[in-house]
């Protein structure tokens, strides 16, 4: 009998970190992980419908493999015999992906993403899929062809979207970590709605080979996890170059996790006075300023600071990921219209009169943005932070477009307000729970840095996580 058998322990309730640790030092198995994991999607998923795919038999016999290298001395690397799951928007060879979509309820990829063939090349092992909202195109969580996914701390809320599958498995620990995409807040939405942490890079940072597009411009590959330090070790084997995708930077990829000392003693820490916090919840802000004390007791500087032309960023950021995302779907919207969503083909089909001067002037006037953002920004302070979201964690019925909810349409748009904004700029953003609202439903704060900060924003989350216990809290369906 092994401590993770004693009442009230988990092997599902193990982070990353601790799970790959334990693999390593022998104390349970690769086995026993995935067993714990397939226990836990059983036992809670039917409340939260987190899961597109399982796939037990082929999980377990390739964890038995990992055992058994592991025990003949062989291992694959910092995840051996960690198993996750993933969004289902990764292609994998001869697996279905369904991108959350009816269009693509049977497609078939004939090759691998490099995310999940680099996870896997560092030991894990992938169990099954997630839900997502179709095509990555929601922020709230819900599905007109899989269901609506559901938050775990409470089912009739939004988990986030568009990894809402991904943000609710991992906050329900029904499994360790999972890749998610954000492309205008789409890995911090669930992360802070449900509790837990998850990065999204510099643009470019991640290779998006075999990841399903939606803008050229503003996708990102990352992942969710319990902790910054899980984010760090994940964030480290799936960064670098990719010969696959020539958009993917030559930045070399530093150690993050080994940067995790909790030295944050100097930092200067940019807390904006405008736009983030227009019309802000009072319980939001409270959190998010208790946040900053703890950073100010760690020994940050706080620095109020203007971040530049947000108007700007905020209008050009929804005209690019727009038109690319209905120049994406173009052929699909003229020959099988019917099978999309009522909110999404509305969407797309207004994005495709939106004039292209609007689009070239949107992707022209980034450069003179982002060199302002360096000079009014990051002249002044290492890394600026705001809440996530500025609303309370709104109810699934309340952000129901396709059922015509009156208000919805207005509560959809505004949750991403404070992330759409970072991907257009491109920069890296880590978001750390700091708290729950008065309806019991988790509130989280971004953490933005510098192209190819990833490191220190990590390092400015994990030290927060070390003097607090939000990240730690269970809701009361996790295994």
């Amino acid at each position: 009998m092994n401590a993770f058998d004693a009442p009230g322990t988990s092997l599902a309730s193990l982070t990353l970190v601790e799970a790959a640790d334990g693999i390593s030092s022998g104390e349970f198995s690769a086995v026993d992980l995935a067993t714990a994991a397939f226990k836990a999607f059983k036992a809670g998923d039917k409340a939260l419908n987190s899961v597109i795919s399982l796939e037990e038999t082929e999980a377990l016999e390739a964890a038995a493999v990992l055992d058994k290298e592991r025990k003949g001395g062989q291992i694959r690397g910092p995840l051996h015999g960690v198993p996750l799951a993933h969004k289902d928007m990764y292609y994998r060879a001869g697996k279905v992906c369904t991108a959350g979509s009816e269009i693509r309820r049977s497609f078939v990829p004939a090759y691998t993403s490099t995310a999940i063939s680099r996870l896997e090349a560092a030991g894990s092992f992938t169990i099954g899929t997630l839900n997502m909202a179709e095509f990555a195109q929601n922020p709230t969580g819900h599905n007109a062809h899989f269901g609506h996914c559901r938050n775990p701390w409470n089912a009739d809320y939004c988990p986030g979207g568009s990894s809402s599958g991904s943000g609710a498995a991992v906050a329900a620990r029904f499994i360790y970590g999972a890749l998610g995409s954000d492309t205008g807040g789409s890995i911090r939405l669930p992360a802070t709605m449900c509790g837990i942490t998850g990065i999204k890079g510099t643009q470019t940072r991640v290779s998006r080979y075999g990841a399903m597009p939606l803008s050229f411009t503003c996708d990102n590959v990352g992942p969710l996890a319990r902790t910054a330090r899980d984010c760090a070790r994940l964030l480290k084997i799936i960064a670098g170059h990719d010969p696959a995708d020539p958009t993917s930077s030559k930045e070399p990829v530093p150690d993050y996790e080994a940067g995790l000392d909790g030295d944050i003693r100097g930092l200067r820490i940019g807390i904006p006075t405008n736009f983030f916090f227009d019309g802000a919840d009072p319980e939001v802000v409270a959190a998010f300023d208790g946040a900053m004390e703890v950073l100010k007791a760690r020994g940050a500087t706080l620095v109020r600071l203007t971040i530049p032309h947000m108007d700007a960023i905020s209008t050009y950021g929804a005209i690019v990921s727009r038109v690319e995302g209905s120049t994406i779907h173009a052929q699909w919207l003229r020959e099988r219209s019917q099978a999309y969503s009522v909110a999404l083909a509305a969407r797309h089909y207004s994005s495709l009169s939106l004039p292209a001067a609007y689009y070239l002037e949107a992707l022209s006037r980034r450069g003179p943005i982002l060199r302002a953002l360096g000079r009014e920004v990051f002249d002044k302070v290492d890394a600026f932070a705001v809440p996530t979201i500025r609303m309370k964690v709104p109810t699934l019925a309340a952000t129901d477009v396709d059922a015509g909810v009156p208000g919805a349409l207005d509560a959809f748009g505004a949750i991403a307000a404070n992330t759409r904004p970072i991907n257009y700029m491109g920069l890296p953003g880590v978001s750390v729970p700091c708290g729950f609202d008065s309806d019991g439903l988790p509130i989280g704060f971004q953490i933005q840095g510098r192209p190819f900060g990833e490191g220190r924003i990590l390092k400015i989350a994990d030290a927060y996580q070390s003097d607090t216990d939000w990240h730690r809290r269970r809701p009361s369906i996790a295994a």
